[in-house]
């Protein structure tokens, strides 16, 4: 019998992304709290910046920004903004986050550990660059382990790709 195999990846989806910021940079240019405070939100190469003048004025176009992310399905956890503190750089504040992707060597070693002693037996994780591979005899088990990383609340967005 032929073993059955998946891929963990950690991706986002820069197109969908961009549509939230558009729809973000919009909404902060009609809305009547942000007239007159300077509020900007666009890229700068693979960083997403907000910029205001006053820190409360970014963390609310943060805001506004994180519910369009959510609405268009989009995980929280592919833009880090750090400790969400905006730095003051002259009159004017800026928060910028950079978009992650791939699965890092600390939190790949810590889901094939939660698969090794989580999962069922026979199933092999290997990392592989910036994702994993898992493969198993039964695509039961493999079901099993991917209800089991969706159960979990780890550090990274998951997807599961290459299901065979």
């Amino acid at each position: 019998m032929a073993s059955s195999s998946f891929d963990i990846v950690s991706k986002v989806d820069r197109q969908e992304v961009d549509n939230a910021l558009n729809q973000t940079a919009k909404e902060v240019s009609q809305r009547y709290d942000f007239k007159g405070v300077g509020a900007s939100i666009e890229w700068s190469g693979d960083n997403v910046v907000i910029k205001a003048s006053s820190a409360d004025r970014v963390l609310a176009v943060l805001d506004v920004f994180e519910s369009k992310l959510v609405r268009r399905g989009v995980s929280l956890k592919n833009i880090d903004f750090g400790d969400k503190e905006p730095q003051a750089s002259g009159k004017e504040y800026v928060l910028a986050g950079p978009t992650k992707e791939g699965i890092d060597q600390d939190n790949a070693k810590k889901i094939s550990k939660i698969i090794r002693d989580e999962g069922p037996k026979g199933i092999k994780p290997q990392i592989q660059g910036d994702e994993l591979r898992v493969t198993g005899k039964s695509r039961d088990d493999l079901q099993e382990i991917i209800s089991l990383l969706k159960g979990k609340d780890l550090d990274v967005a998951l997807q599961f790709t290459n299901y065979r």
